[in-house]
């Protein structure tokens, strides 16, 4: 506590040279609720007034003149004061010291204000002094908190408690530091313009963790009861701390999603969401969403957020990926390319998660199945069989998706198997048929006669055929009935495109095979005489039974005997033809418009034959009669 005795001589010392009216009194000065305060007070008067009948003084509160009838604090002359006031207040001071100190006991809030003195000399002599002490009554202690608290800087904190009650002296003690790292503490006591000040410094450095504790502080009167507390929520400036966002995430092509961030900062940031290098969106706040409708492959990526709030910027970075069937592949276009050429066929797709491809040629697996977006499937020194439609298949979970092109494989003319000369009813028939690509062109030509037979010879009966790569060409060397003579077929097939000719002799194939179907056909027929022979004979014996004149019966027969015939069926492989009705040939396999098969039968004698109902019959150039028999 001040010593306020002090203050008396040292004014007394002052000389009055102006001789004016003066007084010196704290500006400010502060005190706790219900306890006391001192308001220190010193007054001058000319040197040249005679104080009549003593020195009187008056204390005002709020105004200084009297005839606004301000409360009277204190009154020298009378106890009669405002009843705010009554028994709180007590002149300490000897006025004739011109010392007008002034206590005030249990004083509450509603006796803050200011507080005049005036001099009542006796006569005229009465002044105001226009100065005077505003009292501040405090129903708590004052601490003094920096404008900014910043994380990870020294923070001071200063509680305040008025020393001006000459009874008791407070203490300082802090409340609720148990958390602080480190906490230092510090007294001290401040005098200034007569009042004095007790005060305590909390000394620490704030974490971002501090922000919104709670601190306090208390001040006490030791042997009282008065006890006053503050308390104040400490308000930390710190840099974003910690960015929260949803985890990498994988959607399908699309749906939609909603993006969260949060982030640890005070005071709150601007939040932005960043897709590469553009912002989707921005808000001042804690947190912040993003919605992406409708989603397509252009927004897979790394979505980012970042938050800045002025004091430091952190951001956090999560992955979208967007699911999708694959694309259709983009492949070669379709090729044309010669026998033994090599090529690379390329194959590229896109899809989520990453597609697998197969390549497929007419449906058949070729090559490796790959799970890359790009696959090559390498084909080297190509044949003909290598001709055809080969797809790209991708799949992926999602779906599949595929494109085809064609590759044409061309290549020289090679001569097939089936090319021969072959003996039927109406003479030689030949046939030469050969591949390539292009689709070769077939000539024939007879070197005993020097003739080349193409598509623009008539004769012949020259006829050609082309089914895909297959040509095939056709010439008949004899009418019917025209005998072949001794002479061997001598018949050259020559083929060629633009890749390539040759010319091949074509044999005689097919002539053992007919004179082996004669043979066999008259064997035949022996075996169905002798049949009929023995059927007609059992017959006779069992009617000789019956009637006792079998031989008549027989005779009867024998006249008018029944035809019999049979058709004889060669060998599956050399059956290449069956004869309708009408003797014309009919299609077989491959070889359907070229060949024509020759009619196998076996001629029987009959005695006494007669036609029946149509048939045909007559006497043969040997004086025989016989009936034709038709295969039906």
């Amino acid at each position: 506590m001040w010593c306020w005795e002090l203050l008396l001589p040292l004014l007394l010392i002052i000389k009055d040279v102006s001789g004016q009216w003066n007084v010196w009194i704290p500006r400010d000065i502060s005190a706790m609720t219900n306890s006391c305060v001192v308001i220190p007070c010193t007054f001058m008067y000319p040197s040249g007034i005679r104080p009549y009948r003593g020195i009187h003084g008056i204390w005002y509160f709020g105004q200084p003149y009297p005839q606004l009838f301000p409360p009277v604090v204190f009154k020298t002359r009378t106890e009669i004061v405002h009843e705010s006031y009554q028994g709180r207040t007590k002149l300490i001071g000897d006025l004739h010291q011109r010392n007008c100190t002034l206590l005030i006991s249990n004083i509450g809030t509603e006796h803050s204000g200011r507080y005049y003195f005036r001099a009542d000399l006796g006569g005229a002599n009465i002044y105001t002094y226009p100065d005077f002490s505003e009292l501040k009554v405090l129903d708590q202690p004052n601490i003094d908190i920096p404008e900014e608290i910043v994380a990870d800087e020294n923070l001071e904190l200063t509680c305040y408690a008025p020393d001006n009650c000459p009874e008791n002296s407070p203490e300082i003690q802090w409340m609720h530091t148990d958390y602080l790292p480190e906490p230092e503490y510090t007294s001290d006591y401040v005098e200034e313009s007569n009042t004095a000040v007790l005060s305590s410094t909390l000394t620490f450095t704030p974490r971002p963790m501090h922000n919104g504790q709670l601190l306090g502080c208390r001040v006490y009167y030791p042997n009282t009861t008065l006890v006053y507390e503050r308390l104040i929520s400490l308000d930390v400036k710190y840099a974003p701390r910690s960015v929260w966002v949803n985890v990498s995430a994988e959607v399908m092509e699309g749906s939609s999603v909603t993006l969260h961030c949060e982030v640890d900062s005070n005071p709150p940031p601007r939040i932005s969401w960043l897709f590469g290098d553009q912002e989707l969106l921005w808000d001042t706040a804690s947190n912040a969403s993003l919605s992406l409708e409708d989603l397509n492959p252009s927004q897979e990526g790394i979505y980012t957020c970042v938050g800045d709030n002025g004091y430091g910027v952190m951001n956090t970075s999560m992955y979208l990926a967007v699911l999708y069937p694959p694309s259709e592949p983009v492949v070669n276009g379709s090729l044309t390319i010669l026998e033994g050429s090599s090529i690379s066929l390329q194959c590229s797709t896109q899809g989520n998660p990453a597609p697998t491809l197969t390549w497929l040629k007419d449906g058949e697996l070729v090559g490796t199945i790959t799970a890359e977006e790009v696959s090559v499937l390498e084909l080297l020194e190509l044949t003909p069989q290598g001709d055809g439609q080969y797809r790209c298949l991708a799949e992926n979970e999602h779906g599949r998706a595929s494109s085809s092109l064609n590759i044409t494989v061309e290549y020289a003319p090679v001569l097939l198997d089936e090319s021969k000369c072959t003996v039927v009813r109406e003479g030689v028939q030949c046939v030469c048929m050969a591949t390539g690509n292009p689709e070769p062109t077939i000539e024939f030509y007879l070197p005993d006669k020097n003739i080349t037979i193409n598509d623009t010879d008539g004769r012949y009966n020259y006829y050609t055929h082309t089914d895909g790569h297959t040509s095939t060409g056709m010439i008949k060397l004899r009418e019917k009935g025209e005998r072949l003579g001794n002479g061997a077929v001598n018949v050259h097939c020559s083929i060629s495109n633009i890749y390539g000719s040759e010319s091949f002799h074509l044999e005689l194939q097919q002539e053992k095979k007919y004179m082996m179907a004669v043979i066999v056909g008259t064997i035949g027929g022996v075996a169905v005489i002798a049949f009929i022979i023995a059927a007609v004979r059992y017959v006779g014996h069992n009617n000789k039974k019956e009637n006792g004149n079998p031989g008549q019966d027989l005779v009867s027969k024998l006249e008018n005997p029944a035809l019999y015939y049979s058709t004889v069926k060669k060998d599956k492989q050399c059956l290449r033809k069956k004869v309708g009705e009408d003797g014309d040939y009919q299609p077989v396999g491959s070889m359907a418009d070229l060949e024509r098969q020759e009619l196998n039968y076996a001629a029987l004698e009959f005695l006494g034959g007669r036609s029946r109902d149509g048939g045909t019959s007559g006497r043969g150039d040997d004086g025989s009669d016989y009936t034709e028999i038709k295969a039906k």
